[in-house]
């Protein structure tokens, strides 16, 4: 059995379920494994719920969970199939990741539309979410929901492509080299983005060179397409560098002085929310022999850092023909979530949140913002950052020296990789600790800075504040 075979029979069930205890009636369970879970112990428990075939690994590939033997009067077959094989209601097959994959990839060639490829260290999901909310003004779009950037989510995202659809964002997060290249060879992007490229994720990458190289994959794959389109921000030397030769190009800049080949932009304010101008490039008005004309634009995001994506999601939707005035609308409405640069006014303090991940260049560039707000006495609340591999305790070394020119009143470290950091500043082991102390002498009247990697879970802290 091929892919287009096993594609055709995902046309005529088409719902693909990873969890065994979400069945619809009459769709397919695909048994992914995991470090603490292995899906293939569960497909007979799917076909029984509902499914009509369950898509397993072989014997072989997992030898506690290959599903023989049902009980009596069960779905499924005795005896193992050939790779690819159908027996009695599993498929089985050698890798259901890889299979995962494959199927999404087929699913995404059955439509022939934009699909704009994303990744970056920082912002690319608040780039995705402002791109998709600008290109929603005029189209019905699929972009990836919450972080589903990885190589289940991609193609979790890419099932849901229907005929709907005008143009899909895909979001793609990487932690190891070739993540990047893998999750460009399922979804196939006609366009690509790359936010920036930061000191995160290490451990895995095992230097920052490699994570140049797999953030550049991107442009690898696109590269290799042809006839692609890539958005670059002008002002990222690393990214100039590693840009393709046969790729059309849309460049942005958040240099106003780069009007004459670039869309630009120049912060206007940001007191604390990002006000911002931009304007299309001279070459573009000058082709349709209109005037350059600034446009301004008051947003509900926070921090100056921001203003690079905005100008990405400005860049792609010029390019798709979106109208300034759209645009516009479109990024003054939008309003970030899950504790990415919010600011949430309480009965106590004022607080930016800001803890969902942290790396050395995103924490570095939320205190420079933080210094730069009006506002006081200041205090943060900074957790440590994750997979930083051997680098961790030097860059966690540069970030409290960098605090030092923050002009803080109080600042809190939380996390076991700051304990062995000679600093002036109160340590924690953990957010337990911070919440007992807060619970002791509670916090007023202070403008609070909360950020941190996700695993330190400082998101529990803005209630008790």
């Amino acid at each position: 059995m091929t892919i287009k075979q096993l594609y055709k029979l995902y046309q005529e069930h088409p719902c693909i379920t990873t969890d065994s205890r979400n069945c619809p009636e009459g769709s397919i369970f695909l048994a992914l494994k995991g470090e603490k879970f292995d899906g293939n112990q569960f497909a007979q428990k799917a076909l029984e719920q509902g499914c009509s075939y369950a898509i397993v690994e072989a014997p072989s590939n997992s030898p506690e969970g290959a599903p023989l033997n049902p009980p009596e009067g069960g779905k499924g077959g005795s005896f193992l199939s050939p790779f690819g094989g159908v027996g009695g209601g599993f498929i089985y097959v050698e890798d259901t990741l890889q299979t995962f994959k494959d199927l999404a990839r087929e699913h995404r060639r059955q439509f022939d539309i934009p699909v704009i490829g994303i990744t970056g260290t920082n912002g690319k999901t608040t780039t995705k979410e402002l791109i998709a909310a600008v290109l929603s003004q005029k189209y019905n779009v699929l972009f990836t929901q919450g972080n589903f950037n990885n190589d289940v989510g991609v193609p979790k995202t890419l099932f849901r492509l229907t005929k709907e659809h005008d143009i899909a964002v895909i979001e793609m997060g990487a932690s190891h080299p070739g993540d990047i290249r893998t999750l460009a060879e399922t979804a196939e992007p006609t366009c690509g983005l790359i936010t920036n490229v930061g000191r995160a994720h290490l451990q895995g990458f095992g230097s920052f060179k490699n994570v140049v190289k797999t953030k550049g994959e991107l442009y690898d794959f696109l590269g290799r397409r042809g006839e692609s389109l890539v958005f670059i921000n002008v002002d990222n030397e690393r990214l100039m560098d590693i840009l393709p030769d046969n790729v059309w190009v849309a460049p942005y800049s958040s240099n106003a002085e780069n009007a004459e080949g670039c869309t630009c932009g120049e912060v206007v304010a940001c007191d604390p929310f990002l006000k911002f101008r931009w304007r299309e490039s001279d070459t573009n008005l000058e082709e349709r022999g209109e005037q350059p004309q600034w446009y301004e634009v008051q947003t509900q995001l926070i921090g100056s850092y921001n203003l690079d994506n905005m100008m990405a999601a400005i860049a792609v939707g010029l390019n798709f023909g979106v109208e300034p005035a759209q645009i516009n609308e479109a990024l003054a409405a939008y309003k970030p979530t899950n504790n990415r640069s919010q600011l949430t006014v309480t009965a106590k303090n004022r607080l930016v949140v800001d803890a969902y991940n942290a790396n050395p260049s995103s924490m570095r560039a939320a205190l420079e913002n933080f210094r730069l707000m009006e506002g006081g006495p200041k205090m943060a609340i900074l957790g440590m950052m994750g997979e930083l591999g051997k680098s961790s305790q030097k860059e966690h070394q540069k970030i409290v020296d960098f605090i030092g020119q923050c002009d803080l009143d109080e600042v809190w470290l939380v996390g076991s990789e700051f304990q062995a950091i000679e600093s002036p500043y109160r340590k924690f082991a953990d957010v337990d600790e911070v919440k007992a102390a807060l619970a002791a002498a509670p916090v007023e009247g202070r403008l609070i800075l909360i950020k941190g990697s996700n695993s330190t879970k400082l998101f529990q802290l803005p209630e008790l504040l």
